[in-house]
């Protein structure tokens, strides 16, 4: 799995002109791409990560402040243009595998006590955020 991670104050995604997913506070909007060979225990190890990763003003997490987290699908950060013009997206996996694996990752969150919004798999969203510093970081899980 790959995330990416920015430090927000704020952060939004709309589908089809209805927001479906905000958070209107200090907190982390992840873009999460699934890899075709990821499983269910990376999306445990990636929300585990995410909770607890120190990326809040002073060196703190969502899982020490309570700051929400937007998690919003994406299989574009497995797209691969190193040859050609045209992308590849081999190593993205299919939505009937990539689905299931973005909401185990939403389920553990909230599992662990997270506040967590969302994107809408598949959907042509229009995400909108205010970066704080900007501080963008990268996960590979």
């Amino acid at each position: 799995m790959r995330a990416v991670v920015a430090r927000v104050t704020r952060a939004s995604v709309v589908v089809d002109g209805e927001t479906v997913g905000a958070i209107d506070e200090p907190g982390l909007l992840v873009l999460l791409g699934v890899h075709v060979e990821d499983t269910a225990a990376q999306a445990a190890t990636m929300a585990r990560k995410l909770h607890e990763l120190r990326l809040l003003r002073d060196e703190k997490s969502c899982a020490d402040t309570g700051a929400p987290l937007l998690v919003v699908s994406q299989f574009t950060l497995y797209g691969d243009a190193r040859k050609g013009r045209r992308p590849s997206w081999t190593a993205a996996a299919r939505p009937e595998v990539a689905e299931p694996l973005v909401a185990a990752t939403v389920a553990d969150l909230l599992a662990r006590g997270a506040r967590v919004r969302t994107g809408r798999f598949g959907a042509a969203m229009a995400v909108e955020s205010v970066n704080d510093g900007p501080f963008t970081v990268v996960l590979d899980i």
